[in-house]
């Protein structure tokens, strides 16, 4: 995740984006939650979200860039919103609800990943995450398929595919949770205005291409590209376009201190030891 993020044009399209983000929330059954982080909040809308769910837990954001917490703090100034490395951050607690909306498609080695998140998680807790599963798309395809007509493969490296199939983190899971629901939703997006789906994926998958590559060659890739994803997703009669965008929700939760499917007193072993307190 090292390529920087322009906020202005990630947030073009806040509704869509958002949208998912509140499907996951809406599957967490978790009623008495005391500690949840937003990992990878981005601009904190969900964050603020979270506490109006959960208005007696501790809500914290935490992202990775500088310029989304700096939107995030500037949008909601009294949200708890940290800066942190997420692929060694660690609370200094387990938390009851691990909320991680669009952001593990940007890591790495989900095989470690997701047991490592999940040790992070108390007895009874939830870890919730909404993933882009779009890679195959045509508008993903694409980006390497269009570098590599324009000799331009060697210069940047687009982002990968780092997403298994479904049915992988249902194996990779199960073994772990006390209970565990993944499923997969297209969302069908009517977008406006000019070259819409390029402008989407601006804000996301082409930011480490066009950040990686020099005036000239940005502007031959981008002509190239709109060109293939016009094709790819031609504009209606009215002027909108159809985006369809397929991603990938999982809701695992924790067994309960005694092995069990969990319960709802949000009560943890660090709770009990300060008198159920949270510190």
């Amino acid at each position: 995740m090292s390529a920087r993020w322009d906020v202005d044009q990630y947030t073009r399209f806040h509704g869509p984006r958002l949208r998912p983000g509140i499907d996951l929330m809406a599957r967490i059954d978790h009623r008495a939650a005391r500690r949840i982080v937003d990992l990878g909040c981005g601009t904190g809308d969900l964050t603020r979200m979270l506490g109006e769910r959960w208005p007696d837990a501790r809500v914290t954001g935490m992202d990775q860039s500088p310029d989304m917490v700096a939107k995030a703090r500037a949008t909601y100034p009294g949200l708890d919103i940290v800066q942190a490395d997420l692929t060694v951050w660690r609370p200094d607690r387990p938390v009851d609800v691990l909320f991680c909306n669009a952001v593990l498609m940007w890591l790495r080695d989900h095989d470690r990943l997701f047991p490592r998140l999940l040790g992070l998680v108390a007895p009874a807790g939830v870890l919730a995450v909404q993933m882009s599963d779009n890679f195959q798309s045509p508008a993903h395809r694409g980006i390497s398929e269009t570098l590599a007509a324009l000799d331009l493969s060697d210069r940047v490296t687009p982002l990968e595919d780092p997403v298994a199939p479904a049915g992988h983190y249902c194996r990779l899971l199960a073994p772990l949770t006390a209970a565990l629901d993944v499923w997969q939703t297209t969302y069908w997006h009517r977008l406006t205005g000019p070259d819409p789906v390029v402008e989407w994926l601006k804000g996301t998958a082409l930011r480490p291409v066009l950040q990686g590559l020099d005036d000239a060659d940005r502007a031959r890739f981008l002509q190239a590209y709109r060109d293939t994803v016009a094709r790819a997703y031609p504009p209606e009669a009215d002027g909108s376009t159809w985006f369809p965008f397929r991603r990938l929700f999982l809701v695992a939760r924790l067994p309960d201190r005694d092995g069990g499917q969990g319960s709802e007193s949000g009560l943890t072993d660090w709770d009990a030891e300060n008198g159920g307190e949270i510190v």
